[in-house]
């Protein structure tokens, strides 16, 4: 905003300068045009060189910038004595009163510098006027008129600028919203990736391991060290581009028993963002692992195309098939690793299947990501970029230019305002007898407050004014331009009794401040128009009178007109350009914030699993632990626990506590544990560290079971107890698991209880709501 004032300023001076001096040339007597141009044409190089300046800002130091300026109002000021008579005071009245108006606007943030201008305006005036009518005294109706302008200007200028800062702070405080929202829907999706990736790599091997010997072991050691490779990576940072062809021709087939030949038909290359094509690649391994696990076939069809703009690809297999319908919301296999990580990325997966007629997985990707995913198809390029970004840079824009409007409309009221009831209101009331008749121009100076009084109404209940009283106040206007043009002596048009000619225009830019400058450059060609009609019906005025009217029209109308332009620039302008910088700076604020947030989210992810999960992949990784040691077997069960109670951790359920129970019972019914769950009481609110505290022991005693346990949770209004009893627990107490884990809640106030006698464990785990927590289990 400051720098459009500034180069409004600078060109609304210069012009004016070159138009009003070239005028008053014209003026001049031939006898006097040589010292005339020998003071103008300086003033107007000067206005060139600041002009000049606008481009090369850093070539001209402020020191000389003033300099030029003060030397523009003192060559025109001196000037007024050389010239003499009416005109040469309405032609330095109209340069030295738009110059310290202008420099109000040029030296906005120097207040100082701009003041200073002023005055020195101010005072050459009133020694040219001096020295131009020698043994008078001066006139100090135009000085006060200059000042009131320089008043106006400057609380004009005010008045923008704390509604452009207050646009700025709320705009920064929303924008720290929105960003704290999309931080968040980031960490949540990595969140998804990182725990589909454990769920089809470390999760599944641990889970095979755990289920016990008699199989071929020769597969476990590579795909143990690619579980750390997934596990130490860290999801969403992908970037450029891959071929997909070349990624599924990478798809492992598995080894031994557990291998599944593939027949590829792919229609290659695949060019396309690597996040969907790593979504799709890590999609269809999962798949094929469950081909290999549950269709009863060791053969699989993949397929791959290019559909328009995006790409398709399917596995089918001829095997037992089953009901998608009936798969339970905690397996993951579908749900996270195939459809959730598709939808991640803006895409879509579907599974069709039967019992009996074989399964039939399709992905699904288009370059043009749905509006609703773009938060998601964000991460195909990095980063997560910030969801709805044009979306949110449009209502900034919106906001922004809202807060302008509102500021320039206030400006533009004051000046309306204040300009008729001092210095329309005295030259009404002096020239009454000018009038003819005096009756209507009260009349139309009432009515022009009253369009005023009316429009400030709405502005000031932060309404905006009905099509309907605008067109009519706009109306109304005009006519009172129409009546004080034809009730006032044409010799008297622009002069000192024509109190209308100088206002009309700023109670019409309020009105029409909302629209483009078009429509106000109509009314005021309307508005200059009807004066000019009036003039010219009493006969056509001399080179001289035209010379003046001019002046007149360019120092009031002219002015008002480059307002409205600068309105228009600022609305239109300027907003956009703030709404551009303001979203590239949130995007850049929220990239950071999302990389910082998402590499410190994985660290304490990978801290949280280096004292159990890893050190079991690198030691089955490098051989040195083997999945023959039943004692191997059971830590191997109880971290698959562990992984599936912490991927229950995100379910969206009305018990949270209960679903990761049933997640750890289902690891130990897949070694053929029987497991019996019991519920008494009321569920309650229990916080995330509490629910961990309580869970982990029953996961460490149910992965160590041997053939039946027994899952109890009692709720009661001031605490929540979880325990279990297993009758065959191997390895005894277990002291050694079911210590706290590093990276684990330490503050959670869980009481566990063990006893032990022979192989019978019994844990009770048990929580206490602290009394001034709010947490209400009622």
């Amino acid at each position: 905003m400051n720098l459009a004032l500034e180069r409004f300023g600078v060109w609304l001076r210069s012009i004016v300068v070159c138009l009003c001096g070239a005028l008053g040339i014209v003026l001049a007597d031939p006898a006097e045009l040589p010292l005339v141009v020998s003071l103008l044409v300086p003033a107007f190089l000067a206005c060139g060189v600041r002009l000049y300046s606008l481009r090369r800002p850093r070539l001209f130091p402020s020191a000389l910038l003033w300099t030029l300026d003060a030397a523009v109002v003192v060559l025109t000021g001196l000037s007024q004595p050389v010239l003499g008579g009416e005109g040469a005071d309405v032609m330095v009245e109209a340069i030295v009163g738009i110059s310290v108006v202008a420099f109000q606007y040029e030296w906005a943030t120097r207040p100082v510098a701009g003041a200073a201008l002023a005055a020195l305006g101010a005072a050459v005036s009133a020694l040219g006027d001096v020295l131009s009518s020698p043994g008078q005294s001066p006139d100090v109706v135009p000085l006060v008129r200059m000042l009131i302008q320089v008043g106006l200007s400057r609380a004009a200028y005010l008045i923008v600028r704390a509604l452009a800062r207050a646009a700025d702070r709320s705009a920064a405080a929303r924008a720290a919203v929105r960003r704290e929202a999309e931080v968040a829907a980031a960490r949540r999706a990595t969140e998804r990736e990182y725990l589909a990736t454990l769920h089809d790599t470390a999760s599944a091997t641990l889970l095979m391991v755990s289920q016990g010997d008699g199989r071929d072991w020769s597969w476990l050691p590579p795909r143990a060290r690619q579980d750390l490779e997934a596990m130490s990576a860290v999801p969403g940072f992908e970037t450029g581009s891959v071929d997909l062809a070349a990624l599924l021709d990478c798809v492992p087939e598995g080894e031994g028993q557990a291998r599944v030949r593939l027949k590829t038909h792919i229609e290659g290359p695949l060019a396309m963002p690597s996040g969907p094509g790593l979504a799709i690649f890590n999609g269809v391994r999962e798949a094929v692992t469950n081909v290999a696990r549950h269709a009863g076939v060791r053969e699989a069809e993949l397929r791959a195309w290019t559909e328009g703009d995006g790409v398709v690809v399917e596995l089918s297999d001829a095997g037992r098939g089953f009901d998608p319908e009936s798969v339970p919301a905690r397996r993951r296999g579908i749900s996270g690793s195939v459809i959730g990580r598709m939808h991640a990325v803006g895409g879509s997966a579907s599974v069709t299947s039967q019992p009996g007629t074989g399964t039939r997985v399709q992905w699904r990707w288009h370059g043009r990501a749905p509006a609703s995913q773009a938060g998601g198809a964000g991460q195909a390029t990095g980063v997560p970029r910030p969801p709805r970004a044009q979306v949110q840079h449009t209502a900034d824009v919106r906001f922004i230019r809202g807060r302008l409007l509102y500021g320039t409309q206030l400006a533009v009221l004051l000046i309306s305002l204040v300009w008729q009831f001092t210095v329309s209101l005295r030259r009404l009331v002096v020239h009454q007898d000018v009038y003819r008749p005096a009756w209507a121009q009260t009349a139309a100076f009432v009515c022009l407050a009253a369009v005023a009084v009316v429009g400030g109404v709405y502005l000031l209940r932060g309404r905006r004014i009905p099509p309907r009283v605008r067109w009519w106040s706009l109306g109304s206007v005009l006519a009172v331009s129409a009546v004080c043009a034809f009730t006032l002596p044409p010799d008297q048009s622009t002069a000192a009794p024509d109190w209308a000619f100088g206002v009309v225009g700023w109670h019409a830019l309020f009105l029409l401040a909302d629209l483009r400058v078009g429509a106000y450059a109509a009314f005021l060609g309307a508005h200059v128009g009807l004066n000019a009609t009036a003039v010219f019906l009493s006969g056509a005025p001399t080179a001289a009178a035209s010379a003046v009217l001019g002046i007149s029209t360019i120092a009031s109308c002219g002015f008002q007109l480059s307002v409205g332009v600068l309105m228009t620039h600022l609305l239109h302008g300027t907003a956009p350009a703030a709404g551009i910088a303001a979203a590239r700076e949130e995007e850049l604020r929220t990239r950071e914030r999302i990389h910082e947030d998402m590499q410190r989210d994985h660290k304490e992810r990978y801290r949280a699993l280096t004292a159990t999960t890893v050190p079991l992949l690198v030691g089955l990784g490098h051989g040195v632990l083997s999945p023959h040691d039943e004692e191997i077997r059971l830590r191997c069960g109880v971290e698959a626990a562990r992984m599936r109670r912490l991927f229950a951790e995100s379910d969206a359920v009305l018990d949270p506590l209960l679903n990761e129970l049933r997640a750890c019972v289902e690891v130990a019914e897949h070694q053929g544990v029987t497991v019996s769950l019991a519920v008494r009481g009321r569920p309650g609110e229990v916080p995330v560290e509490v629910r961990r505290e309580l869970v982990d022991p029953v996961a460490v005693i149910l992965g160590r079971t041997r053939s039946t346990a027994r899952v109890t949770v009692v709720w009661t209004p001031p605490a929540v107890r979880v325990s279990v009893v297993s009758e065959d627990c191997a390895g005894g107490s277990g002291t050694g698991e079911t210590d706290r884990t590093p990276g684990r809640a330490t503050d959670a106030e869980v009481s566990v209880v063990r006893t032990t006698r022979g192989e019978s464990v019994w844990v009770d785990a048990g929580w206490r709501r602290p009394a001034a927590s709010g947490v209400d289990l009622t």
